[in-house]
């Protein structure tokens, strides 16, 4: 059910601006056709993928044009690994 819930928001002419982790639940063998449907709503708009399932970015990778940008924790703070270092710059506090 929440697999058809992510395809109707992805294949909507407005997509929702704030889906959160909608892959969490969802049973591994649907992360592909997941990631195809990300792809596919990605040539309509800005799609950006936040997630902890290794399985659904490797799938995203085979399937979209993506910019990978990992984060990471060290006290408290987050970090962006070295080499995903993004174009733009994070504010200052």
């Amino acid at each position: 059910m929440r697999y058809l819930l992510i395809a109707a928001a992805l294949l909507s002419p407005r997509p929702p601006h704030d889906p959160q982790r909608a892959e969490t639940s969802l049973h591994p063998d649907l992360l592909p056709p997941l990631a195809r449907l990300i792809a596919q709503a990605s040539a309509r708009t800005q799609v950006i993928v936040v997630s902890h399932a290794g399985e659904l970015l490797a799938a995203l990778a085979d399937a979209a044009k993506l910019t990978r940008i990992v984060l990471h924790k060290e006290l408290g703070e987050t970090h962006i690994e070295a080499d995903d270092t993004p174009s733009w710059t994070w504010p200052t506090r």
